[in-house]
């Protein structure tokens, strides 16, 4: 009998994110007979979970053996391939934490889950736990692949591939993908039709071409179109998710770059200083900036899954529909060989050559047998890797104070942080840096902590 793949999912209470990657996967047949281990510590979601992946299986036809743990090494033990998507700390009080304590500083924030103060502090309460994970797979599955959802991206990679080289990791996100399909519903070109290639790094990788195939099989180059649409007021058009989010901030960087960055306007305006200041009311109104829109995304995802968990519950079976998301296409190049092409986050090794060895680089990777192998890049436009580099910078000192056990580097990433440097002072930034470690004191490494202040007799 054939062996069939094992594929574990860390953070399993995760159930929509679940229900999407699973679906996809059971639509595979090398796949849809494979043991689907879920792995959380909140009972109540486990059970949902298992629930909503029963239901697919049956709706499928699949043959797919789904287990449930709470015991972490158990759930590992044996996998081909670990899934992993999980928040540490939850919404409640962590991300909270993240937006309540800047605001009193007057720092103002979009999503907060990958640079800045926010991303730092994620990436804190979030890489111990990720570490944790590889020392469990190199005991017990040493040869799986992780596939890692989980914010800060970039950060998360970087300290992976810092203490455990050795673990096969590769960092997914949807946000390539994604963009290409928001530009080709703006210009009303079918997504099939369009060819496109870009690199950077997670939330900021730019398309370095942006093409549409013509009837005799060339190419032509969409950013004039892009550019022209922008400048007519055409571009771009309403949101068809979210209409708190126009997509004015990367439009306009488009401009100013030449290029168009594959993260979304509401995270790309925290990373850069120029969108969000003090006193400029008028840049929140011109380019439609989402104050605090992770927080109200997490009350809405909430209160959404309150009424679907409900649903797949009575239903006798759940619909299924393809994702755009990578995690199935890797599985099956691996296990069967078939050939395919995904942006994954890896250490960039000289993958892109202006930007450090090893800072974590998002790149077009091909995917078969052999692994997941990252496509050579060379050098990107000086002004792209200009303000990639900004980002790298907060992203190196997190890694480092976590790889170090040093706090000093929490404050050395705050104050190179783009946005925060250019709303606060040196020593804003060390107690607004302070007030948060004290904050999440219960979430994060003993290191890190600040000793609790203590008020004179």
């Amino acid at each position: 009998m054939t062996r069939q793949p094992k594929i574990t999912f860390i953070g399993a209470g995760s159930t929509v994110f679940m229900k999407n990657i699973i679906g996809d996967i059971l639509q595979r047949p090398a796949l849809s007979a494979a043991t689907i281990a879920l792995m959380d510590l909140n009972p109540e979601r486990l059970a949902e979970s298992e629930i909503v992946a029963g239901k697919l299986a049956r709706t499928l036809g699949a043959g797919a053996r789904i287990e449930t743990h709470s015991d972490q090494r158990k759930a590992l033990t044996g996998a081909d391939f670990v899934v992993v998507a999980f928040q540490i700390g939850g919404y409640e009080p962590c991300t909270v934490t993240d937006f309540e304590v800047p605001k009193k500083y007057g720092l103002r924030q979009t999503i907060a889950d990958t640079l800045g103060v926010g991303g730092i502090m994620r990436g804190l309460r979030t890489v111990p736990h990720l570490w944790k994970i590889c020392e469990d797979m190199l005991e017990v599955c040493p040869e799986a692949i992780l596939l890692q959802y989980v914010n800060p991206m970039a950060i998360n990679t970087w300290a992976i591939a810092e203490r455990y080289p050795a673990i096969k990791q590769v960092g997914l996100c949807h946000s390539v993908q994604g963009t290409a399909y928001e530009l080709a519903r703006d210009l009303e070109i079918p997504l099939e039709e369009i060819r496109y290639r870009a690199a950077g790094i997670n939330h900021m990788a730019f398309y370095l071409k942006f093409e549409h195939r013509q009837k005799d099989g060339s190419y032509r180059d969409l950013y004039p179109d892009l550019i022209r649409g922008y400048r007519e007021g055409r571009f771009p058009k309403p949101s068809h998710w979210n209409p708190r989010c126009p997509n004015k901030v990367r439009y306009e960087m488009l401009t100013r770059l030449g290029y168009f960055v594959t993260e979304s306007s509401e995270h790309f305006a925290e990373y850069t200083p120029y969108f969000i200041k003090e006193g400029r009311p008028d840049l929140i109104e011109k380019f439609g900036i989402p104050l605090d829109e992770y927080p109200k995304r997490c009350i809405e995802q909430i209160e959404r899954w309150k009424g679907q968990a409900a649903a797949f519950k009575e239903a006798e079976t759940i619909e299924v529909a393809e994702s755009r998301e990578y995690a199935s296409s890797i599985m099956n190049s691996v296990w069967t060989g078939e050939p395919s092409v995904i942006y994954g986050n890896l250490r960039n090794n000289g993958c892109i050559t202006s930007l450090p060895e090893n800072c974590a680089a998002e790149v077009p990777c091909l995917v078969d047998q052999s692994g997941i192998q990252p496509t050579h890049i060379g050098a990107l436009p000086p002004q792209l890797t200009a303000l990639i580099r900004t980002n790298i910078n907060v992203q190196e000192l997190t890694v480092q104070a976590l790889v170090t056990e040093n706090r000093e580097h929490l404050y050395h990433a705050a104050m190179m942080d783009p946005h925060t440097a250019a709303e606060l002072d040196l020593d804003q930034i060390w107690s607004l840096v302070d007030d948060l470690l004290t904050a999440h004191r219960d979430w994060i490494p003993e290191w890190a902590r600040v000793a609790q202040k203590v008020a004179a007799a």
